[in-house]
């Protein structure tokens, strides 16, 4: 099984996603690199939609555009991540498992992830593995280790990235510079790609 480190960039991006659309399902991808065979560090997040979630043409195209920037980064898209409006609902909704396909026929180790809102705040990374079966269909990791707790092959470089995300949002207000392709198709100024405004200027 490969093994994903999930840095302070790629984490902060994902929950400045979730923390400006709470009540809303988001999604969008991270994207990373193999460092050594099966070891994949998630080193971005690029956010896709809020509004348009299902396969919908600005699906397509932000996918496939978040796909290029990859490329052109040196990077490739190596996983899917998804929060529902609901905080109690931690399944990988159809569409996730469509798009989840998708980056793995790019990238065969790719993997999803599904917020769980019920541990959001509490300094855990809230996060939901879930990893494909023949035939095409995901389901959560069945490890006997919990995920991102030692020993998990999902991990985040330094433990207290939750915390620091919280931080971020709760005082510093980092989220409301936050944006997503919905939002750069209402405003073309919002580099939704990159977000470096939003990120605090020491990770």
């Amino acid at each position: 099984m490969a093994s994903y480190t999930i840095t302070a960039p790629a984490y902060f991006k994902l929950f400045f996603h979730i923390s400006k659309h709470p009540h809303r399902q988001v999604n969008g991808v991270l994207l990373g690199k193999e460092e050594s065979p099966g070891k994949i560090t998630v080193e971005d997040a690029i956010p896709l939609l809020h509004n348009w979630t299902s396969l919908s043409p600005m699906m397509e195209i932000g996918l496939d555009m978040a796909t290029q920037y990859a490329a052109s980064s040196g990077q490739k898209i190596v996983a899917y991540y998804q929060a529902s409006e609901r905080l109690d609902d931690t399944a990988l909704a159809p569409v996730g498992e469509k798009v989840a396909s998708k980056i793995k026929d790019g990238f065969p180790q790719a993997v999803a992830f599904v917020l769980d809102g019920d541990k959001l705040g509490t300094g855990q990374a809230a996060l939901i593995p879930y990893i494909s079966q023949t035939g095409g269909n995901w389901r959560q990791n069945g490890s006997a280790v919990a995920p991102f707790s030692p020993g998990s092959p999902y991990q985040l470089s330094s433990s207290d990235i939750p915390t620091r995300a919280v931080t971020h949002v709760k005082e510093e207000h980092l989220h409301h510079a936050f944006g997503d392709f919905d939002d750069h198709l209402e405003d073309v100024t919002i580099d939704w790609l990159r977000n470096s405004t939003c990120l605090p200027a020491v990770l």
